[in-house]
């Protein structure tokens, strides 16, 4: 049966994926905040966070100006009420924005998202904290300008964006994570009843709080304005070349000290990097394409269930080829269609050349007709589609190289097992620069970001678990990797805090703006303070919020122990421990 689910998906994907995707309608996204009479619930985009626990929200409070913003952290700094901020979009992973149930409130800037204010002759935009991300960078364009950094997925917010740390790639210039372009930043926090209980605060570089307050996890505050610096409009000429990975880890420096926007992609399965050449061109190159990376595009509600059921069905037969079939089928066609690049209308070879708003960012599935009921973003919660996990390990260059090292020595004992993650994007390795921010990165710094299965019975196990679990362990373990902020399950977290040399300095900007810990949460702090839960309930370790200690932390009566790693022996991992030759 799992076979024949995989076939269809074939052929779902072929005939689906030629389409004109300007024929297609599709569904924008929902809102993350749900309400009743009794109050209401708030989520992520993906519809679950990592403990699968509701987030309940007593009131929410929706400012339009920057007025309206302050009024609201006075009237909570007032009452002595917990406060959180939620964008329109809430792709956050961690719980970052869940409020305390009782005596809090629940900041939504889904409404301030009007103010964009583009000055040609500084060149920078001053900005809303709630405009998204492709209103942002279109504005400035027509102004003839253009941001330089930006992350790949365009669904965001700018206030959520810079304070979770998020990046493009780019060890060029001021580097790839977008809060280091940024040099303005309005703050808002709770002051005395002589100060109206509230107050702005306006940063700039060399501001003693600006370092504390450009990733600040909404710990310190409300964002309320940012000011990006911008360049003068340029565009990118972008190639993916398919090569053998044998001797990629001895490559990836030198690719991203040659390359602009620079990434690779890693198929270990399938032993495939993919290298994007990607840099700017004058501004009178010919050429006007876009990037409209093919995970982003809208996708028909038939077709992402029907994915979903082939990688369930798989998952539950412990299909590993039925998922390696799927994952060579997948690459072969980003191959075919240059992974959703477009020299025009649809992609007809490389390079792909067009303006720099057009290329450095894609959300196509965003962009649709409320009316439309036929496609959406493939992971919408409101159908059986996508569910997913997503590692993001960041590292000092110098011990990247031993770390793919490892996963090599690890994918070499059985290649396939690597399957599950390549039928998303493989492993996506971007660089950044080091920061001066003080939960930023210290030293120039390589991402690793990969998505895999998540079932949708938190105490079900996934196929090649001890895999998964292995890997991310190796990374922020053996190799003292940072977890991207707005990312990852709760494990990546643990210890987090000595991974920061100027943590201390950050911990007294929290006490000076935020003296009461009106900002503060047991959610928030799970992530922050990267602690392990005192009692270790049974099945933790499946959802990443325990590593195990014992066999019940996995799932004995489906066969999975708690044993050590195979190539990083000091890892604790959930392994299938029965009879393999189920296997198909």
């Amino acid at each position: 049966m799992a076979s024949i689910v995989v076939l269809l998906h074939y052929s779902l994907v072929v005939v689906v994926l030629s389409l004109n995707p300007t024929t297609i309608d599709a569904v924008p996204p929902a809102s993350p905040i749900r309400c009743n009479g009794t109050g209401c619930v708030l989520s992520n985009a993906y519809g679950a966070w990592g403990d699968r626990k509701e987030c309940l929200v007593r009131s929410v409070i929706y400012p339009t100006t920057e007025d309206e913003l302050l009024s609201a952290v006075a009237m909570a700094s007032q009452k002595r009420l917990k406060a959180k901020v939620v964008s329109g979009f809430s792709h956050t992973i961690p719980k970052l924005a869940c409020p305390p149930t009782e005596n809090s409130i629940l900041i939504s800037t889904e409404k301030y998202n009007r103010g964009i204010k583009v000055n040609p002759v500084d060149r920078t935009v001053m900005v809303d904290s709630g405009v998204g991300l492709r209103d942002l960078i279109d504005a400035v364009e027509a102004a003839g300008l253009s941001l330089v950094a930006a992350p790949y997925w365009e669904g965001v917010s700018i206030g959520g964006l810079v304070s979770t740390g998020s990046h493009g790639s780019s060890w060029w210039g001021r580097g790839g994570a977008v809060h280091d372009h940024v040099v303005g930043l309005s703050i808002l926090v709770p002051a005395g009843e002589a100060e109206g209980f509230a107050k702005i605060i306006r940063l700039q570089p060399g501001d003693p709080l600006f370092n504390a307050a450009l990733v600040s996890l909404g710990l310190l505050g409300v964002i309320s304005k940012v000011t990006i610096s911008l360049e003068e409009q340029f565009k990118r000429s972008i190639t993916y070349s398919f090569q053998d990975d044998a001797h990629f880890e001895d490559e990836y420096v030198g690719h991203a000290q040659n390359h602009e926007f620079g990434d690779i992609t890693w198929y270990p399965s399938q032993h495939k990097a993919v290298y994007r050449y990607d840099d700017r061109v004058p501004l009178n190159s010919p050429g006007d394409g876009m990037n409209d990376f093919l995970g982003f595009q809208s996708n028909p509600i038939l077709l992402s269930t029907a994915v979903r059921a082939s990688e369930k069905a798989l998952e539950k037969s412990r299909n590993i080829r039925g998922k390696c079939s799927m994952a060579s089928t997948e690459i072969w066609y980003k191959e075919l269609i240059g992974n959703g690049l477009k020299n025009s209308v649809i992609f007809t070879g490389y390079p792909v050349l067009g303006h720099q708003g057009k290329m450095q960012t894609s959300g196509s599935c965003l962009h649709s007709p409320p009316s439309s009921r036929l496609s959406m973003c493939a992971w919408d919660p409101r159908i059986k589609g996508m569910f997913f996990y997503e590692t993001t390990a960041i590292f000092p260059v110098s011990v990247f190289k031993n770390f793919i090292l490892d996963v090599k020595k690890l994918r070499d004992l059985q290649p396939d097992n690597f399957c599950g993650t390549d039928i998303y994007n493989g492993f996506l390795i971007r660089f950044i620069k080091s920061s001066e921010a003080y939960l930023g990165q210290s030293e120039d710094s390589v991402v690793l970001d990969f998505n895999y299965y998540r079932s949708d019975d938190p105490s079900t196990p996934r196929l090649n678990q001890d895999v998964w679990e292995e890997v991310e362990q190796m990374a922020f373990f053996k190799y003292g990797a940072k977890p991207h902020w707005g990312k990852n399950r709760k494990v990546a977290f643990l210890g987090v805090q000595q991974k920061y040399a100027n943590l201390n300095k950050f911990i007294m900007a929290n006490k000076q703006l935020d003296p009461l810990g009106m900002f503060s949460s047991p959610s928030s702090d799970e992530v922050f303070f990267g602690k392990e839960t005192a009692v270790k309930d049974d099945g933790c370790a499946l959802e990443g919020l325990c590593i195990c200690s014992d066999d019940r932390h996995c799932s004995p009566s489906q066969g999975y122990l708690c044993k050590p790693g195979l190539v990083f022996k000091e890892a604790r991992v959930c392994r299938f421990t029965k009879d393999d030759s189920s296997l198909i």
